[in-house]
């Protein structure tokens, strides 16, 4: 019996999500919020662990914990103030990531479910208030 099929495999694979990935990294690359939150000075690493990670979650090769071992996804982030704005800004550069795959729509909303949550579990810090307003200048990045 062949293996069964996954969602990784119903979205293309390492393919796929080494397009979503590194588009995601394009855009972290240049984000004044997001860069410093990475310190390798090449991102390269970075973004072969998180698609790894993508691959693994999806259905695909256990390429991450046999390398990296359990996700522990929020002790590994602890280091960095994930603040809401900085959730959403990683939104920002992962949507751009999937607009690039091209997706299917049911396949588009499976992973970005997924991510959005994900994000919001990641905030490990308030929002300093910023201005008489305390408003953030990010607010409305995921708006079109």
């Amino acid at each position: 019996m062949g293996r069964v099929s996954t969602f990784y495999d119903e979205i293309g694979g390492m393919d796929t999500i080494r397009t979503v990935v590194d588009t995601f990294y394009e855009g972290v690359a240049q984000d004044p919020l997001l860069r410093p939150m990475y310190p390798e000075e090449d991102l390269g690493p970075a973004a072969d662990r998180f698609a790894l990670f993508l691959a693994q979650y999806w259905g695909g090769p256990g390429t991450y914990s046999e390398t990296r071992g359990h996700p522990r996804l929020r002790m590994r982030h602890a280091p960095f103030e994930v603040t809401p704005t900085a959730a959403q800004h990683w939104l920002v550069h992962f949507r751009a990531g999937l607009d690039k795959a091209a997706l299917t729509p049911e396949q588009d909303a499976k992973l970005w479910d997924y991510v959005t949550h994900a994000a919001q579990f990641m905030v490990n810090t308030n929002e300093v208030p910023q201005g008489p307003s305390g408003g953030s200048p990010a607010g409305d990045l995921l708006e079109p």
